[in-house]
Formats: structure tokens, C-alpha cells, sequence
């Protein structure tokens, strides 16, 4: 039995990034073993166990074939047979296919030490073509090492470009293409990921609400890069500046997805676009929720000052922004991405925030107690206090300058 450390912990200690998780590969042993050695098996698949100490994974080193489309259709050999280098071709990037025994010695036969140093992104072996989620990792490798000038080589993504062409992306399954998603998301470069998908026609399949931005003209005044697209990537580059929550990332991403079907109503036409895509991939409640309202009220946020206080109201009580204030700032957050995420405009203070937290400050102070003791209940307390809050705001707008 010998142990190898594998995969990102080995690229991202060479790459010089922090290591937060090992994967180790075991070559030369059976399941039984393993159990044996006091390891917890908890792979279905093929055998992966936890180490009884540490909790790292193991996996017993093991050949795959491609039997039938999707993710599930694979064919797996564990027998302790199956070498190291084997185990390696299998693996997608010549950066991942790399393993170091203890003493330090390191494997390294398809050259992911090479790559590593040219800053190239290159699949191991035509088996790359067997598993279309590897697509979206690579888009995911290259908005993670943007940073560091990583390409992908041309032959990986003619290779790509291929597999969309045969219909293999079609066969992802919806948790995949989230989870891939997701992790994009985090990213600090998120937008390369979707750039990606794009050259090598994933993103039509994928995300055609997106896809069908591109070539949609803006309004120039508003806004001077005069394409949705490039809108988009720029409000989706803001929101990774503003925040690491990725749940207003992807509001930012999706705000202006209507204009691909409707560029006058868009805030209309996008919420049932991102409810299709929501439910496409599976994607959590709060997640669609979010995007909604961003979608919806983004334009109004960002005109508050304009607004009549019975506006004003309306747009503080549909986002639910007394009880939910964790989700209004939320929801400002991903308005301030899309007021700045346009040309010339991503150093400009959002000062419409400030507003807004105003406004909440001031309907936040009427309390509902002296209704109760008026002996109002139900619909009477809620209209009453809907006019002592639209009363409260337009006191507000007396005191305060705006326009």
C-alpha cells in the first residue's frame, strides 16, 4: 500500500495559494484494508474513506470508463492493480494529475508541473469528453487563477467546443451545473467563468437568458458601454468588489436578464425568466427571491429620491425590509453593483443607500402599540399604520433636500 497527496492541495502549494483541504489517493489496497486500518468508508461509487483521525479523504486509486451519457454513466475499477499513473490520466487537468509520496517525491507524468509554470489549463487525455461537468470546472479553474494569467489551452478548448457541439452539455444534470455555479460565483474573477462558457458555446445552452444579452443595445446616456452583456459582466465584476455573499453576486448577475426578451420592461419580463432558471437547476428559495426583487426594483432603488413617499413604502414593504433588514442590505448591495457596474461609474459613491436606511430608520420608530390600544385589529392596524408610515416618510422629504 502506498499514499500519494493529489489533486488541488498539491496545484495550489505549488501555485504558492493557501492549502485548506487534502485529497490523498491509495494505491495497492483493497476496501477491506482500509477498514481494517481504522478508516470509514462513505464513497457508494467507488471506495472513498475518511481517515480516522483527520477526516481526509482517501481514495483507493482507480480507472473509469464512460458507459452511458451524464454523470452517472461511468464504469469504475478499484482492484488494487491500478497504478498511480493510471489512477492520474484519468483526472481532468495536467495541473490536478500530479501526486508527492511522503518522503516528498513527486509524480508527474502527463507535465502538470510544466503547465503549471506556462499558466496553461490543458486536459489530460481525450477522456476529458467523457464528463461535460469538467466544462464548467475548467470555465471555474480559469475565473480562479485569472489573477495569475492562466489560459486555456487551444487544443483543451477546441476540445470544449466539441463536446458542446455533440450535445454533451445537454445531459448535465441540474445539482451539477448549481453546484458549479455556486462556486463560480465565490470566485474573485466571476465573471471569466461565464466568458468561458461563451467561447465555447456552453452559455446558450446553459444560461440562453444571459446568452441573448449580448447584441442587445443600451441607452447610450445611461449607459456608455451600449451593450446588456457587457452591463452584466461589469455589474457581476462590482458585486465581487462590494461582497463575498454569493447570494447577491447572482442577483447581480440575473437584474437585467429580461432585457434579452423586453428591454423596455425588463423588470417585468426578467422575473419569470429567473423563476424558469431557478427551477431549472434547483437552485434555494432565498437565492430566487432575492434576484427577483433586484430585478424588479433595482431601477427604483436607484431613483429613491424621486419617488412619492407611497412609493417609497411600497418598495421598502415588498422587499420586507423591517423584518428582513439582513436581506435589504442585500438587496442594496446588489443595486449599488448595478449603478456602478457601468462605464465610468465604478469609483461613484452610491449615496441612494443612505437614503434608504434613512427611510427605514424613520418608519422603523411608529410602533403598532398605540393601535392595539385604540382596540384596532387586523386590516384597520395595517392600513392605519400603511398612512402613519407614508405620513412619517413625507415629513421626511420636507426636512430633507432631494431631488
Amino acid at each position: 500500500m502506498k499514499i500519494y497527496l493529489v489533486g488541488g492541495a498539491l496545484r495550489d502549494e505549488l501555485l504558492g495559494r493557501s492549502v485548506t483541504e487534502k485529497d490523498w489517493v491509495v494505491v495497492g489496497a483493497t476496501p477491506q484494508q482500509m477498514l481494517d486500518l481504522g478508516y470509514r468508508q462513505v464513497g457508494k461509487d467507488f471506495p472513498v474513506f475518511l481517515h480516522p483521525e483527520s477526516g481526509e479523504e482517501y481514495a483507493l486509486a482507480r480507472t473509469e470508463r464512460s458507459i452511458a451519457p451524464g454523470y452517472q454513466g461511468f464504469e469504475f475499477n478499484t482492484s488494487p492493480d491500478v497504478t498511480l499513473e493510471e489512477d492520474l490520466l484519468r483526472r481532468d487537468l495536467t495541473i490536478n494529475a500530479m501526486a508527492r509520496d511522503d518522503h516528498g517525491q513527486l509524480t508527474d507524468p502527463y507535465h502538470g508541473v510544466n503547465d503549471i509554470k506556462a499558466r496553461c489549463l490543458r486536459h489530460v487525455s481525450p477522456a476529458f469528453s467523457e464528463d461535460p461537468v469538467r466544462i464548467l470546472r475548467i470555465a471555474r479553474f480559469k475565473a480562479r487563477y485569472h489573477y495569475l494569467g492562466f489560459q486555456i489551452a487551444e487544443e483543451t478548448m477546441e476540445l470544449m467546443r466539441s463536446m458542446v457541439a455533440q450535445g454533451e452539455v445537454n445531459t448535465l444534470v441540474a445539482e451539477r451545473v448549481w453546484q458549479e455555479l455556486h462556486k463560480a460565483l465565490q470566485e474573485e474573477h466571476p465573471t471569466v467563468f461565464f466568458n468561458v462558457l461563451r467561447e465555447c458555446g456552453a452559455l446558450n445552452i446553459l444560461f440562453p437568458e444571459l446568452d441573448q444579452l449580448y447584441g442587445i443595445a443600451e441607452d447610450p446616456e445611461r449607459h456608455p458601454e451600449k451593450d446588456a452583456a457587457i452591463h452584466y459582466l461589469m455589474v457581476l465584476e462590482q458585486s465581487a468588489k462590494l461582497t463575498a455573499d454569493v447570494m447577491v453576486r447572482f442577483s447581480a448577475l440575473l437584474h437585467d436578464v429580461g432585457k434579452g426578451e423586453d428591454n423596455k420592461n425588463h423588470e417585468v419580463t426578467g422575473v419569470h425568466l429567473i423563476r424558469e432558471l431557478c427551477a431549472r437547476f434547483r437552485i434555494p428559495k432565498e437565492y430566487r427571491e432575492l434576484a427577483v426583487l433586484v430585478c424588479q426594483y433595482h431601477n427604483d432603488c436607484h431613483s429613491a429620491q424621486a419617488l412619492t413617499a407611497e412609493k417609497s413604502l411600497h418598495l421598502l414593504e415588498r422587499c420586507d425590509a423591517l423584518r428582513r433588514p439582513q436581506r435589504f442590505a442585500q438587496f442594496l448591495l446588489a443595486c449599488e453593483a448595478d449603478y456602478c457596474g457601468r462605464a465610468g461609474c465604478a469609483s461613484k459613491a452610491y449615496e441612494q443607500k443612505h437614503y434608504w436606511n434613512a427611510l427605514i430608520g424613520v418608519i422603523g420608530e411608529i410602533s403598532v402599540q398605540p393601535l392595539l390600544e385604540k382596540g384596532l385589529e387586523g386590516k384597520a392596524i395595517a392600513d392605519e399604520l400603511h398612512k402613519l408610515r407614508i405620513c412619517a416618510i413625507e415629513e421626511y422629504l420636507k426636512e430633507t433636500p432631494h431631488g
